[in-house]
């Protein structure tokens, strides 16, 4: 990748389209891109071909840009997808949402028809703008090479400032070979988009204030908190004045989950203890937290006893689901540098934190693991026994990420890596080869259901390519685990299509692909091969086969209140 300062000469130099976009993504140290090309966008595969910059090919448009999601999540720099018009377009569309929804900076790069024939329904012409405008925090169709590199600027600057997401670039075939003068020098100028970044002064002496009076205060750490690179402000925060702290499930890594006052994660599968501390506190500071459904449960019953205040340095989230007394807008790092600052008298809170001491050690997460059957707690356990915590996870979503969630201690930032919001099907995997990238001297396991691990399995191809070190864990319950647990509770246990009675053979997929396989029938099997597994210097897929039956507990069913957890016993 050339220097900075190398771009910079070449600005006054004319070029075309594509070498505009290549030449930019060197200004913004962009040292990976994932996609898969096609006609509309040869032009910028040409020049990629030319300068030598590192791109992954992915085997689907859908693995490209889950990818570019998990080099995102770990990195905390933009992930760039490129991929052609028409249906390697669409085919990026879910994972915009994704990233739109979990708040992921990313770039991506459509090819588009010439500008000649947009609106002619010309072969693989699809509309991205129309598409995607709800699902991207902005959009851009380049009409003329002159604004490509004012197009590029701006997009990496919205993608990576105030509440980070996806923005994309839709490149018509004939801009791309058009040519013009590259000036990459030019300020970011948008007056309509200011982010607030430092807070209010006031308010966050009024949050200041509600700590020394609060008896009952606890901290909601979102994903917020991690978008900020404020994990060691909020540590810092949290020993100063002694605040439990809760997690949302994007913020898992924001606070050491082995640390006496993290409580674990609240919502629908979380623990016990996060959960009542939500609903008995007297004072509740979320950071970063947009409060969900599936963290609240039944609003009526969220938090009934609680002054909020909300830090969020999107003012769209802070009072939309939950009345809000003190709003903060602002960065999170900001908020909490201000707030140790202030520092305020410590409110007197003990006997609060002995109780939730007392609830934790009463109501601890669970499970029964009796026989051979292998129960998916005891494996997510086992994982992290053996990567001593180190390791960067990453899930699809259902039964099997809520026990990753549950059952691996995150004790540092951006080891976590899960789809939230939209709950996508697929991500796991592809997510995992993004974080490789992101953390190359870093162990990475996706943990993943084997019904999504089908959704993007042709990724292993990559792996057989580069030989990425990357671990595959299969928990399979030959089922659509969370769908099936639903039906059990709540539709009669009529199982309709949710049950594997005919699955691939995993091991010789993998060996397909001249990847390493294993499968794990019986627990004593379990602690050598977890330690093979994750001796072995390249890939691995383990096929471990767990109980059919299991169910995710504690819940709250859909309806209730966090106070009214079931499963919190055996």
């Amino acid at each position: 990748m050339q220097s900075m300062e190398t771009e910079t000469n070449a600005q006054a130099k004319e070029m075309s389209g594509s070498s505009m976009l290549i030449k930019a993504l060197a200004c913004e140290d962009v040292d990976v891109i994932f996609g898969y090309p096609g006609g509309a966008i040869l032009p910028t595969y040409d020049e990629i071909y030319k300068t030598g910059i590192r791109h992954i090919l992915a085997r689907h448009e859908q693995g490209a840009i889950h990818a570019a999601e998990g080099y995102a999540r770990v990195s905390g720099k933009p992930g760039v997808c490129i991929v052609t018009s028409g249906p390697g377009a669409t085919n990026v569309v879910t994972g915009i949402a994704d990233a739109m929804i979990d708040s992921l900076p990313l770039v991506v790069i459509t090819g588009q028809v010439a500008t000649t024939v947009i609106g002619t329904d010309a072969f693989q012409e699809a509309d991205m703008i129309g598409i995607t405008m709800p699902i991207t925090k902005h959009n851009y169709q380049v009409r003329s090479v002159d604004e490509l590199p004012r197009i590029i600027k701006e997009a990496f600057h919205i993608a990576t400032t105030g509440r980070p997401g996806p923005v994309l670039i839709d490149l018509p075939k004939d801009v791309s070979l058009a040519t013009g003068l590259f000036d990459y020098d030019k300020e970011v100028d948008l007056p309509g988009y200011q982010p607030t970044v430092i807070p209010n002064k006031l308010q966050i002496r009024k949050v200041v204030d509600s700590v020394t009076a609060a008896k009952k205060p606890v901290i909601l750490a979102g994903a917020g908190v991690l978008h900020a690179k404020a994990s060691e402000e909020l540590a810092q925060y949290v020993e100063q004045q002694q605040i439990p702290v809760v997690n949302t499930l994007l913020g898992l890594g924001s606070f050491p989950g082995e640390d006496e006052l993290h409580l674990g994660m609240a919502g629908m599968h979380g623990t016990y203890t996060a959960n009542m501390a939500l609903h008995e506190a007297d004072l509740l500071i979320s950071i970063g937290a947009r409060f969900d459904d599936r963290l609240t449960g039944n609003l009526a019953h969220f938090a009934p006893n609680a002054k909020v205040a909300h830090i969020d340095i999107d003012p769209a989230e802070i009072g939309k689901n939950v009345p809000t007394e003190i709003p903060v807008v602002g960065d999170a790092k900001e908020a909490l540098k201000m707030l140790i600052e202030e520092e305020g008298e410590r409110g007197e809170h003990q006997e609060w934190k002995t109780w939730l001491s007392g609830l934790k050690k009463e109501y601890p997460l669970w499970y029964v693991q009796d026989g051979e059957i292998i129960k998916p707690q005891h494996l997510i356990e086992k994982i992290y026994e053996v990567t001593k915590g180190e390791a960067v996870v990453t899930t699809d979503v259902g039964q099997h990420q809520m026990w990753s969630a549950q059952f691996y201690k995150f004790n540092h930032p951006n080891q976590w890596v899960t789809s939230g919001g939209l709950g996508t099907m697929g991500f796991g995997f592809p997510a995992a080869i993004g974080a490789q990238f992101a953390k190359p001297d870093k162990p990475v396991v996706a943990i993943i259901g084997d019904a999504g691990f089908q959704m993007t399995a042709q990724e292993l191809s990559i792996l057989q390519e580069l030989n990425l070190p990357i671990k595959i864990m299969i928990v399979n319950n030959a089922a659509l685990g969370m769908v099936r647990q639903w039906q059990q509770l709540f539709h009669g246990e009529r199982y309709s299509n949710s049950l594997f009675p005919v699955q691939p053979n995993f091991v010789k997929l993998a060996e397909a692909y001249d990847i390493k396989g294993m499968q794990v029938n019986e627990l004593h099997e379990l602690e050598s091969a977890l330690k093979e597994m994750f001796d072995y210097p390249g890939p691995v897929l383990m096929d471990c086969r767990v109980a059919k039956q299991e169910n995710v507990y504690p819940m709250i069913s859909p309806g209730k209140g966090q106070h009214q957890m079931e499963g919190v016993k055996p």
